[in-house]
């Protein structure tokens, strides 16, 4: 294990590293800095480009000496901006980015800062996926220790499920493998309850037989259409085969497409979004009730899954709210609210992304990961974004007002990677009665307390209500 008792100086650290050390003014540091949401402005005092693993431990033990705060970032994309701290040290582990594929076992060997277009290109020269996220760009580890919500968990489980074994660097410097023999309680916790456990260096995940075609794509209809559209996106979910996964989306229809027909370009418009995990000619079948709608644009066929899964990335360079609420159901007053709020939506990329879960997310349970709420039928999840700081209110506003319509349908529980900063309590119900045995595992690997991300785990737990 590595001391933490060594006084560290700047020059001493910067003559360890096979990385950089970077100050502010520096190109490196001011483009670590650019996070997806824009609204996030911290001004770290170090950042450590990481691209081995000894960087990470002489990283951790420098910040630990000056009694700096840590944060780790990778593909930024953390809403509430914990891939940043003000006035500590950054961990940049993009350069930790090797991948390694097994096509006889089907496992993937992923290194921390990897993003989901660079896995899914790997994975599928063998014709193999597994379930990563919607967005490319997003960071493998932070996907999946947030649980990771992507097209292919209602046959395979969201990634987290997927994650065999990871390896980590605790806050006092150890290195730790956890998988199903070693540290097993560990990769109980990396199973969606976070990264506040360690700084993860690698990842291990199962592989399943997809594409290299699958039957994908969209399918857009006018605003007015809105309750037709959402009623038959729930009716067919409720009975689809777990291959299929959609998605409803509100938004505002592209401006500058030209296969979008003229009279909803830039208008308030919905999509029906998604793939199917099996034989093309059983997908084509499986998306008809939709198609048969005759919706005014038709983007559905074979495609490529590395191309699907660059296909409806959000657009970085916004100020970001999100939240999000898991339901039971969307019986016909649900969908009444939604469309009623969903008119409220400022023109651009705002959506409202409402998921379908079931299938293989619903299948595991406390035992194998602590995240809760997997018997919610759909997840409806604002996403806002916008440019302008003066309308920041007004956003934030509509967000937590979705979030109001929705809790009378919610089944009680939330999804941590499409929170924003919400508090402890709106935390804690991400993890329901697993809450208390997270904490422990967070006391018995960072007990100082030094990792931040998902909330603080203590707090977590305290933040139960009595008796659960």
């Amino acid at each position: 294990m590595q001391s933490l008792t060594h006084d560290i100086s700047v020059d001493e650290l910067r003559f360890r590293l096979r990385g950089g050390l970077h100050r502010a003014g520096d190109p490196y540091y001011e483009d670590t800095c650019v996070l997806f949401n824009t609204m996030i402005e911290r001004r770290p005092r170090f950042v450590v480009e990481c691209i081995a693993v000894d960087d990470v431990i002489a990283a951790l033990a420098f910040a630990h000496h000056h009694q700096l705060p840590v944060a780790v970032r990778a593909g930024g994309h953390s809403v509430a901006g914990l891939s940043l701290c003000e006035d500590g040290v950054v961990l940049d582990v993009r350069g930790m980015a090797d991948i390694e594929v097994d096509p006889e076992q089907r496992v993937a060997r992923i290194g921390g800062g990897a993003i989901w277009a660079d896995v899914d290109r790997a994975t599928q020269a063998h014709g193999l996926a597994t379930t990563g996220g919607r967005v490319s760009t997003t960071g493998v580890a932070g996907l999946t220790l947030g649980g990771g919500s992507g097209w292919l968990e209602r046959k395979h489980g969201l990634a987290c499920d997927n994650l065999l074994a990871a390896e980590i660097v605790t806050s006092g410097g150890e290195v730790v493998r956890a998988s199903e023999d070693e540290n097993p309680e560990l990769l109980w916790a990396l199973r969606g309850g976070g990264g506040s456990f360690g700084v993860v260096t690698a990842l291990e995940l199962r592989l399943h037989p997809v594409g290299p075609e699958v039957y994908a794509g969209l399918a857009v209809f006018a605003a007015d259409r809105a309750h037709e559209v959402l009623r038959t996106f729930r009716d067919v979910m409720a009975a689809a085969p777990e291959e299929l996964s959609l998605a409803c989306a509100f938004m505002t229809a592209p401006d500058d497409d030209e296969d979008i027909p003229v009279h909803l370009r830039g208008r308030a418009a919905l999509a029906i979004v998604g793939m199917w995990a099996g034989a093309l000619a059983d997908g084509e079948a499986a998306l008809q009730p939709i198609r048969a709608l005759g919706p005014d644009a038709d983007f559905f066929g074979a495609t490529g899954y590395a191309d699907f899964q660059c296909s409806v990335d959000d657009p970085p360079g916004y100020r970001n709210y999100w939240t999000a609420e898991s339901v039971v159901d969307l019986p016909d007053a649900a969908i009444d609210v939604i469309v009623t709020r969903a008119r409220e939506l400022p023109a651009g990329p705002s959506t409202v992304f409402i998921v379908a879960w079931g299938g293989a997310v619903a299948r595991h349970g406390a035992e194998h990961s602590p995240l809760a709420g997997r018997d919610a039928a759909f997840i409806v999840h604002p996403l806002l974004l916008w440019e302008d700081a003066a309308d920041d209110d007004r956003n934030m506003r509509l967000g937590r007002a979705f979030r109001r319509d929705m809790r009378g349908f919610s089944t009680g529980a939330t999804y941590p990677n499409f929170l924003g900063d919400e508090g402890s309590r709106r935390m804690a119900s991400a993890f329901g009665s697993s809450a208390a045995r997270l904490a422990a595992v967070k006391a018995a690997y960072d007990p100082a307390g030094t990792f931040r991300t998902h909330q603080v785990l203590e707090t977590i737990a305290d933040a139960l209500p009595t008796g659960a």
